[in-house]
């Protein structure tokens, strides 16, 4: 028998087994990328949608290049009446919400990249700190804090004065 002849007759069976093997996860191939994509997608997706502004109105969102906001990036929404510090976390939230009233100050630290917003409270507990914020975003909420505190403190002026004169 030639020597080709004997390699066939000795290796053959195993070349066959190869090639089927290998025909059948040809097929396999697909749904394999699918669950892969899926594996990949679903936490994207998830970061994204943890990301999204909690609330309608004036949200500020801290940048995902800052320390701390990497996955879930600290919001602050700044409404006529409070201030809330949303930070997302795997599952839930947490929330810290401040009546206009009780806000006692508001510092910016500006540095090289970002701005953290310090907002020191009339209680005496300590500041709620927002970090890695655009410097434009940070201005722009202490801008809308002081207006919405002004438009606070006349109104209830406005309103104690009203009283006063009935009385």
């Amino acid at each position: 028998m030639p020597k080709s002849g004997r390699w066939r007759a000795a290796f053959g069976h195993r070349r066959r087994l190869w090639s089927s093997i290998w025909a059948v996860n040809q097929d396999a191939w697909i749904p394999l990328a699918g669950v892969l994509a899926a594996v990949v997608v679903a936490p994207v997706l998830w970061f994204w949608w943890k990301g999204q502004p909690f609330a309608d109105g004036d949200v500020f969102r801290a940048s995902r290049l800052s320390a701390g906001n990497r996955l879930f990036p600290t919001q602050v929404m700044i409404t006529p009446t409070a201030v809330v510090h949303y930070t997302p976390e795997w599952v839930g939230r947490k929330e810290h919400s401040i009546h206009l009233a009780h806000v006692a100050s508001v510092s910016i630290d500006t540095n090289l990249l970002f701005s953290n917003v310090l907002i020191e409270t009339s209680g005496g507990t300590a500041p709620v700190a927002c970090h890695g914020h655009r410097k434009a975003d940070a201005v722009r909420m202490k801008h809308l804090i002081e207006q919405y505190q002004t438009q606070y403190y006349r109104s209830a002026g406005a309103a104690q004065a009203g009283e006063v004169s009935r009385g």
